[in-house]
């Protein structure tokens, strides 16, 4: 009688793959890591994509706005729709408060209001997504920690929807709350809901001037001029002074 081989009859187990090839264990968590950096990297790209969409988009319309003559004796609620991208981008490019003088002697004032609102509170959200990107990079960490910028952090979030709605209905700018609600995490439905609380009332009495005291197109001009050249020279006086201390004193 033979007695069964129990070495034979045990089935093979297959060796430690580590153990045989070391490099196995790195190399597959160098794979893990790269397909978990995919996705992230993806959505980084989506995000700048987005970005360079929009700033592209309100761009457009702001060089269709300025190189339009047509669209200058417009009359149309479309052109006040898509007025206020340019109007309440960042840092403004054009005033809005001359338009909405202009499209108040045509139609009711709620109507201006409205169409206006609706406009400047899509312009927020795309504000909002560029400044949200822009504050991701670790460039604008020492903006982050920068004193004035810690003092109205401190200040704006003790009543972050109040100073919002403050600065929406004044004529108090907006573009430094813009980058605040972005920097404080305040959350977009909120701003969007402070941005349209604040901006229809103020759109309501501007449209509502104009409509009752019927102001001439040449005024109208000349106070689109003044409120360009008072936003413009300010910020042309700081470049100057930079570029200034960048340059030194003159040499002999």
């Amino acid at each position: 009688m033979t007695v069964p081989d129990t070495d034979a009859a045990k089935p093979e187990t297959p060796p430690n793959a580590a153990a045989l090839d070391p490099v196995s264990r790195e190399e597959q968590k160098r794979l893990e890591s790269l397909q978990q950096a995919a996705p992230s990297s993806l959505r980084r790209r989506l995000r700048t994509l987005t970005v360079l969409l929009e700033v592209a988009f309100i761009a457009g319309l702001l060089v269709i706005w300025l190189t339009s003559q047509s669209i200058h004796h417009s009359n149309s609620l479309w052109v006040l729709f898509f007025y206020c991208f340019p109007s309440q981008f960042l840092l403004a490019a054009v005033p809005h408060e001359p338009v909405l003088l202009y499209f108040g002697k045509f139609y009711q004032p709620l109507t201006v209001a409205l169409v206006a609102t609706a406009g400047t509170v899509i312009t927020e959200v795309i504000n909002y997504s560029v400044f949200k990107y822009v504050a991701d990079f670790k460039a604008f960490d020492k903006v982050n920690r920068s004193k004035l910028v810690a003092k109205s952090l401190t200040l704006f979030k003790k009543a972050p929807f109040l100073s919002l709605w403050v600065a929406g209905l004044t004529p108090v700018p907006y573009y430094p709350f813009r980058f605040m609600v972005v920097v404080a995490r305040y959350p977009l439905p909120l701003f969007a809901l402070a941005v349209f609380s604040s901006r229809l009332p103020r759109f309501f009495i501007l449209a509502l001037l104009g409509n009752k005291f019927a102001i001439p197109n040449g005024i109208i001009i000349a106070l689109f001029a003044v409120l360009v050249l008072v936003a413009v020279v300010p910020l042309a006086r700081e470049f100057l002074r930079k570029d200034n201390k960048e340059a030194g004193p003159a040499s002999p």
